[in-house]
């Protein structure tokens, strides 16, 4: 049973949220500010988070990049209905998907099941081809999908499960171009949409990571208009 941890300061969404994902069969924990949250992530992470962005004492972005700093744990935000830049700076930030407010909750769990179906077939090489599940090396890239690890000119990356399996996509075929419908699709379940921006963003946050351990990094080429692909040394 995944254990969801929900953090959000509107009682209403806590008590009915809660409800639903309960229903399905995860077990859920409740948080009414982002430092309660943290304090109890702390003791015992979960499997994965769902933040509101505005919150009392520690707000969602606050918790999310103090998460990052050591689990690359599935999050979703909740953002506000017309709030454009919370998503776009908490999908820069690590945050792996979003859910404008007011939601649908069928929406959220849909959303919820694909990321953790996706982190764990990683974790456990349950994945649709039997060559997802080998040791990947593509220039100074090597990418383990069993232990979920990832290495550029031996330095370790720390990636979300989202961040992961597009580069994972992007480097199985190099010099291929790969549309950000592709790119969706790798991603997010068929019946779950996402804009284009999504995956422009978590590409941001994904090149800003392999340039923290080598500023020259450029193995990801933008193709305006198309896509993107990755050119190996």
């Amino acid at each position: 049973m995944s254990r969801i941890a929900l953090v959000d300061d509107d009682r209403n969404i806590l008590t009915s949220v809660s409800m639903t994902l309960e229903a399905e069969g995860y077990d859920v924990e409740t948080y009414n500010d982002g430092q309660a949250a943290f304090d109890a992530f702390t003791k015992r992470l979960p499997d994965m988070a769902v933040l509101d962005i505005k919150m009392p004492r520690m707000d969602g972005m606050e918790l999310l990049q103090r998460l990052r700093q050591k689990t690359a744990m599935p999050v979703i935000f909740l953002t506000s209905k017309d709030d454009e830049i919370d998503e776009v700076l908490g999908l820069r930030m690590g945050a792996d998907d979003y859910v404008k407010k007011p939601f649908s909750q069928r929406l959220l769990v849909e959303r919820i099941r694909a990321l953790l179906r996706r982190q764990e077939a990683i974790s456990t090489g349950e994945v649709a081809s039997t060559e997802d599940t080998k040791v990947m090396v593509r220039g100074s890239l090597e990418m383990d999908p069993l232990r979920h690890a990832v290495t550029w000119k031996s330095k370790d990356v720390t990636l979300t499960v989202t961040e992961f399996l597009l580069l994972q996509a992007l480097a199985q075929r190099p010099g291929f171009v790969k549309s950000r419908d592709q790119l969706m699709d790798v991603a997010y379940d068929d019946q779950v949409y996402v804009d284009d921006r999504t995956i422009d963003s978590h590409i941001k946050r994904l090149r800003k990571k392999m340039r923290s351990v080598d500023d020259d990094f450029t193995a990801i080429e933008t193709l305006y208009g198309i896509g993107y692909r990755y050119n190996e040394e």
